[in-house]
């Protein structure tokens, strides 16, 4: 029932109409809402076998009705978003999640199906939505090389439509509005750390293009929505980000040291090794995302951890603590690969009382911990490599490994 209906939706044309049968639905539109709505209910149904009252969630603060906000995560079955999601249902708010699932994993969120102040909608950013809230975090897009180089056409979309039809959401029902922008905008920077003044140093037909474009072109729109439209707007340049709840063919550089590392594989290493980024855990990210969003600073926002170390001290690091005796396997570099990547959070303490807290190493055990309970329960992870590849969604078996190979 759940296949049919996808592929009856994927066939349906924008130009379509039914009357109103057992469904009762009586349009396209109308249609789409009902599919959607469908595939939500089985997808709830398969993961808590609809026994809701007997599920035990997570601690809710318990707020009065006027202090509870009516909050839209897009993307919030990813990695980020899920936390973030954790976040705002345990300050007691209604949140709702809307996510394509091509990164995004059901298990994520799904300490919260069933609870009445959380909803899942499986919908595509690209494709406007219509709803009441009072703050949307955009989230959505998916940010591993690998994966965005994958299908950049749609990377493209889902950064401009996608923060378009969010843009217009806020407008109508104004709401305020945070975009997740990236580091990614400052390109291959030529000045160091990096601050939120700078205009960046990217190369727009690179294979890295698709993302970073993408995204300075968000945060075009979402100023020229607050000149013209008066939408009240943020924007969090992230840095590089790690914690539980990674994809684990992720293809960056934490999740694949700390898989070949516990499996005894080489660790790759694109390039000399001396090329330097700034890791940051996954709450700190979150910490500041809450307090952007609800702050008085409308300006793009630099949240990151300032410590820095080359690609090579990183994976030393993680080899160490997880005691691994992989070797360390230099391969050519990829292209348009940063050479450093240091934030300037000089405006976060300012206007955010932000930093980060969690200190590396510290966050790299949680993550090493995670990552070792995956394999148990799931078995090999093969990680990605630089070229591009859509997101596998559990773990390879030994034959489906050979066929990617």
């Amino acid at each position: 029932m759940l296949v049919g209906l996808i592929l009856y939706m994927q066939q349906m044309q924008p130009q379509t109409t039914t009357t109103t049968g057992s469904t009762g639905v009586s349009s396209h539109t109308e249609l789409k809402a009902f599919v959607s709505s469908e595939i939500r209910s089985q997808l709830i149904e398969t993961s808590t076998g609809k026994i809701f009252e007997k599920t035990v969630f997570p601690p809710v603060k318990a707020i009065a009705d006027s202090d509870r906000l009516r909050i839209l995560v897009t993307g919030g079955s990813g990695f980020v978003g899920s936390h973030l999601v954790d976040r705002l249902m345990m300050a007691g708010h209604q949140v709702t999640v809307i996510d394509n699932m091509f990164t995004g994993r059901k298990n994520n969120i799904a300490q919260w199906i069933g609870h009445p102040h959380f909803s899942l909608i499986i919908h595509d950013v690209v494709e406007p939505i219509m709803m009441e809230v009072d703050q949307i975090y955009h989230l959505a897009c998916p940010a591993s090389p690998p994966h965005y180089q994958y299908n950049p056409i749609k990377t493209i979309k889902t950064s401009t439509m996608g923060t378009l039809n969010m843009l217009g959401l806020a407008k109508r029902v104004q709401a305020r509005m945070l975009l997740t922008s990236t580091s990614e905008v400052y390109g291959d920077p030529e000045v160091h750390p990096q601050k939120e003044t700078y205009w960046g140093h990217v190369n727009p037909i690179g294979p890295r293009a698709c993302y970073d474009e993408g995204k300075r072109v968000a945060e075009t729109m979402m100023y020229a929505y607050e000149s013209q439209a008066k939408v009240e707007v943020r924007v969090a340049r992230i840095f590089n980000t790690f914690g539980p709840r990674m994809h684990p063919n992720d293809g960056r550089v934490v999740s694949n040291f700390i898989i070949q590392a516990l499996q005894g594989k080489d660790i790759t290493i694109y390039g000399t090794g001396l090329q330097t980024r700034s890791f940051q855990y996954v709450d700190d990210l979150v910490e500041g995302l809450i307090r952007l969003m609800n702050g008085n600073y409308s300006q793009p926002v630099n949240i990151g951890n300032p410590d820095e170390y080359t690609v090579k001290d990183f994976a030393n690091m993680v080899k160490d603590i997880t005691k691994s005796n992989a070797t360390i396997q230099i391969l050519p570099a990829t292209k348009d690969d940063p050479r450093q990547r240091k934030p300037d959070i000089t405006t976060a303490k300012t206007h955010l009382g932000w930093e980060p807290k969690v200190p590396v190493r510290d966050g790299l055990t949680k993550a090493i911990a995670y990552f070792s309970k995956v394999l148990l329960e799931g078995g090999e992870i093969v990680p990605s490599g630089s070229d591009p590849s859509r997101p596998h969604h559990k773990a390879l078996s030994k034959d489906s490994k050979a066929k990617t190979e």
